[in-house]
C-alpha cells in the first residue's frame, strides 16, 4: 500500500515536470520567418502597400509651353489640329513608332525642338568660313590645378516679321452659308452645295492630313499654310490630294459630300496656332 502511494507521487512529479518543460519550449520558440515575396521586398506580413505609380512618357514636361497632355478621346490627328501642327511632325518629335498608341496623361512635344546655333568664326580677312563653338576660360582659383572651360552657345538673332498674319484666303466654295462661327458649337463655317461640287484650297499650303480618322469630320483635308495657320475641309465625298502634297490657292482639292454629316455641306475651319477663329476676319466679302 505504501509502495503504491509512493509510485503515484513519483508519477505525479514526473508528469508535472514534463508539462513545465513543454510550456518552457513553447514560450522560447524562435519566431517564424516569412521567406515569401513580402519578406523579400521588406514588406511586413499583413501590411498594406500603395500601388506602384506608373510615370507616363514626358510627364516631367506637363504644363510647359510647347507640350500637350493627352486627354480622353484624343488622337494624334486631333492633337495636330488643336496645336496647329502636322500629326506626322508630332509623331517624329516624340519618337512614336506607332502613332495610334498614345495614352491618357502622356505629355507630347508639339513644337519643333530648338536647334543649337554655333558661333561663326571669321578668317583673317573677316570672312566667315566655318562654324565653331565659342568658349570662355574662367580665372583659376589659387588652389585650382587648371582653368575651367565654360562652353557658350550663341543666341539666334531675332527673326524678322514674316507677315504670317497677313494671309490672303479665298472662299473654298461658292455655296450659301448655312451656319456661321460659334466657338462653343461650330468652330467654322458650314457652306451649302450639291454632292460633287468643287472644294478649293483657301490659300497656298501643304496637305498635312487627308483621310477619315477624325470623328465628326468625315472625309477631311487639313492644309498647313505657315507656322501660324491651318485650314480644314470636312464632310467631303472624295479627296483629290494626298498628304505632304503642295497645293495652290484656288486648286480643287476635294468634292463636296455628306460623310459624317446630316446633309451635303462643306465644314470649313481656319485655325490660328491651333485655335479656331472666325473666318469672317480673313475671308473677302461676297
Amino acid at each position: 500500500m505504501i509502495v503504491s502511494r509512493g509510485l503515484a507521487v513519483l508519477g505525479s512529479v514526473a508528469l508535472a515536470s514534463l508539462v513545465l518543460v513543454g510550456c518552457g519550449t513553447r514560450l522560447n520558440r524562435a519566431p517564424v520567418e516569412n521567406r515569401g515575396t513580402s519578406a523579400a521586398q521588406g514588406v511586413q506580413p499583413g501590411s498594406i502597400t500603395a500601388p506602384e505609380v506608373k510615370l507616363l512618357p514626358g510627364a516631367e514636361n506637363a504644363g510647359k509651353p510647347g507640350y500637350y497632355t493627352v486627354k480622353p478621346g484624343d488622337t494624334l490627328i486631333r492633337i495636330g489640329l488643336e496645336t496647329g501642327q502636322s500629326w506626322k511632325d508630332v509623331a517624329r518629335w516624340n519618337n512614336l513608332e506607332n502613332a495610334n498608341l498614345i495614352e491618357i496623361g502622356q505629355v507630347l512635344r508639339v513644337m519643333a525642338p530648338t536647334p543649337i546655333v554655333a558661333v561663326a568664326a571669321p578668317d583673317a580677312r573677316g570672312v566667315v568660313t566655318r562654324p565653331v563653338t565659342t568658349t570662355v576660360v574662367a580665372p583659376a582659383a589659387p588652389s585650382a590645378a587648371k582653368a575651367v572651360v565654360v562652353p557658350v552657345i550663341a543666341s539666334p538673332a531675332p527673326a524678322a516679321s514674316s507677315g504670317e498674319d497677313d494671309m490672303a484666303f479665298i472662299w473654298p466654295s461658292s455655296g450659301t452659308l448655312l451656319a456661321g462661327f460659334d466657338e462653343a458649337r461650330n468652330k467654322g463655317y458650314d457652306i451649302a452645295g450639291k454632292a460633287g461640287d468643287p472644294v478649293l484650297a483657301a490659300a497656298d499650303g501643304r496637305v498635312v492630313y487627308a483621310g477619315a480618322g477624325l470623328r465628326g469630320y468625315g472625309n477631311l483635308i487639313i492644309l498647313k499654310h505657315n507656322n501660324t495657320f491651318l485650314t480644314a475641309y470636312a464632310h467631303n465625298q472624295s479627296l483629290l490630294v494626298k498628304e505632304d502634297q503642295a497645293v495652290r490657292r484656288g486648286q480643287k482639292i476635294a468634292e463636296m459630300g455628306s460623310t459624317d454629316a446630316d446633309r451635303v455641306k462643306l465644314h470649313f475651319e481656319i485655325r490660328r496656332q491651333g485655335k479656331p477663329v472666325d473666318p469672317v476676319r480673313y475671308l473677302p466679302l461676297r
